[in-house]
């Protein structure tokens, strides 16, 4: 089967930017007021949701290329955020913590996320969102 070149209304990419944009643009207004980025926002869910993680596990569970993400977690380490620790069991590697700063940090949005994400729901729909997540888990998986 072909398919034509697809206008950029229909383009899957484009489109994934595009809700990306959506979804992201209140996020970042309501990080604005404590200064941190979106990278570190999601640094900072994925090590509080996860507990102490390897930092190849973290740039995977946060959609980081490693080099970025040992450049943002040196800025979080020296911001409070974060602590790192060397692996006992391999010395090469570190073993990275949120702190108490990076918990409150968290905390300090979790209204105003938790009201972004039921403003979404409420929209879009609670069936769509779920369906739209099983989705797009299900385009991750494929092996291009």
């Amino acid at each position: 089967m072909s398919f034509p070149n697809r206008p950029t209304q229909r383009s899957l990419p484009i489109s994934l930017l595009r809700a990306r944009e959506t979804v992201m643009g209140p996020v970042r207004d309501m990080l604005q007021s404590s200064g941190i980025s979106e990278q570190k926002w999601r640094v900072l869910r994925v090590v509080e949701e996860s507990g102490p993680m390897e930092q190849t596990a973290i740039a995977k569970a946060a959609s980081l290329l490693l080099p970025s993400l040992t450049r943002l977690n040196k800025s979080m380490v020296d911001d409070g955020l974060l602590h790192r620790t060397e692996d006992p069991n391999d010395k090469r590697k570190a073993i990275i913590t949120i702190t108490d700063k990076g918990r409150a940090l968290i905390q300090s949005h979790m209204a105003e996320s938790d009201a972004i994400f039921s403003n979404i729901t409420e929209q879009f729909g609670a069936e769509r969102l779920d369906d739209l997540l099983d989705l797009l888990e299900d385009l991750q998986r494929l092996k291009l």
